[in-house]
């Protein structure tokens, strides 16, 4: 009996010490996570928004990772992007940096920017930089750190699992209304990610980065999400390479055919439902509907049955060639049928925002999404989205919502012509006559210089 107590209470202690050395290997004493450490940045960003018809300035800080020798770093686009007119970047060592913006995808909420390297040389500074791990290899209750500047507090780690591995929901980035989460399904982590922490690493154990952390669940304290490895490798290349990551567009809004293959007669893992189709976009030009369900895209099988694969359905859409032709075939009321249309390239349906100070307007791009789904039928896209009280659009009765046509009788359809007549207006103010389009009716009104 004794000698099975023994036995007993070896083997537990064995299974307690095999616990507790595989639950977790001391980071600080791993030259891969030291040098992780070393890469992680933080990021001060200033950024112009038009407010009201005037520009303003606001300060944020974020996170980033430096991921190549030449100073490349990746963090989120709600941290940098294309309305940042100074970055300045705070190393490990805390020496700080000038950066430069490169590029943005706000589909997955994921930017580069690039440090002064004539400046890094001058001063004769050393670079860390991170290398990607496989978040195609992660596993639920895999341990994992979030690395970033929360609050502040720069070099900040961390420690979580991976809760999950392939979360889906999309939305916009903070309230902005660009689009993310089309294109990616999410890590979740219950590593406390706090803001600041936006655009920093999720990082295995050696170093290695799994995920770019983007956000958190709102009224949580252990929902943390990142965008994977996989995708940001990709996106940053592209980034890289081209400053954009283009992509094709049809105009369907796929949604998930799971519960609902009963209902429309269908094998399960097959096809995925059409929720939406924008107006006038190559799918509704070429007659496809919503409540159709396809079936193929260019001869290849589609499984949309559950909301996690609808991200690599939208992938394969936008990998197509912009500008080539597309055979789709969908089933709708018990018959198969083949339609064909052209890809176009795919636009947010926000725009670039800017002010013109001295005429007190702000304006925002239209973007052919947007013309669409307001049924805009004119070929400007220039529309007024702030207005200054007393400044000459103001006293003209310009509102928000309005279509800049024509100045002086001649026709302004983009932000290069706005901004040209708007320079020639600063060098010699003087009244101008302005066409304007407003609820689908044109009138004409006259902008006279004040004082201010």
């Amino acid at each position: 009996m004794r000698s099975v107590v023994l036995a007993m209470l070896s083997a537990l202690m064995c299974c307690l010490f095999s616990a507790c050395t595989s639950y977790e290997i001391n980071p600080s004493k791993n030259s891969g996570f030291e040098n992780l450490l070393n890469s992680v940045v933080k990021i001060d960003v200033w950024e112009v928004s038009q407010k009201d018809g005037g520009s303003q300035t606001n300060r944020s800080i974020g996170s980033g990772v430096i991921m190549s020798e030449d100073g490349m770093i990746l963090t989120n686009a709600h941290v940098a992007n294309c309305y940042a007119t100074q970055i300045v970047v705070t190393l490990a060592n805390l020496e700080r940096i000038r950066a430069k913006f490169v590029g943005w995808d706000h589909w997955t909420d994921l930017a580069v920017i690039k440090l002064d390297f004539d400046d890094i040389k001058k001063r004769n500074i050393k670079l860390n930089y991170a290398k990607f791990g496989d978040s195609n290899k992660l596993t639920t209750g895999e341990v994992v750190y979030a690395v970033g500047t929360p609050h502040g507090y720069a070099r900040t780690a961390t420690r979580g699992i991976i809760s999950n591995t392939n979360r889906f929901f999309d939305g916009t980035i903070l309230n902005s209304g660009y689009e993310t989460g089309t294109f990616n399904t999410w890590i979740q982590t219950d590593a406390a990610i706090n803001p600041g922490n936006s655009g920093g690493p999720l990082v295995l154990q050696n170093g290695d980065v799994v995920g770019i952390n983007t956000r958190v669940h709102a009224q949580s304290n252990n929902l943390g999400f990142a965008v994977p490895s996989d995708v940001a490798k990709s996106v940053m290349k592209k980034i890289i390479e081209n400053g954009v990551v283009e992509r094709a567009y049809i105009g369907i809004t796929p949604a998930p055919l799971q519960d609902m293959e009963s209902f429309f007669d269908i094998d399960t893992n097959r096809g995925v439902l059409v929720q939406n189709v924008d107006a006038l976009s190559p799918s509704d030009v070429a007659g496809i509907i919503a409540g159709d369900i396809i079936l193929k895209i260019n001869g290849k099988k589609i499984d949309g049955r559950f909301p996690e694969q609808i991200p690599s359905i939208m992938n394969m859409i936008a990998n197509i060639k912009i500008d080539t032709e597309v055979e789709i075939e969908l089933l709708r009321d018990g018959k198969i049928l083949t339609k064909k249309l052209k890809t176009e390239k795919l636009e947010s349906r926000v725009g670039r925002e800017y002010a013109l100070e001295k005429w007190g307007v702000g304006m925002r791009n239209i973007t052919k999404s947007f013309a669409r789904e307001a049924k805009i039928e004119t070929d400007s896209r220039l529309i007024v989205v702030g207005v200054r009280s007393g400044f000459p659009f103001d006293n003209a009765n310009i509102d928000r919502g309005d279509i800049i046509i024509s100045i002086n009788r001649k026709k302004i359809v983009n932000e290069q012509q706005l901004r040209q007549a708007y320079e020639d207006y600063c060098k010699n103010p003087k009244k101008i006559l302005l066409e304007i389009m407003r609820d689908g009716s044109l009138s004409f009104v006259i902008i006279t210089p004040t004082e201010k």
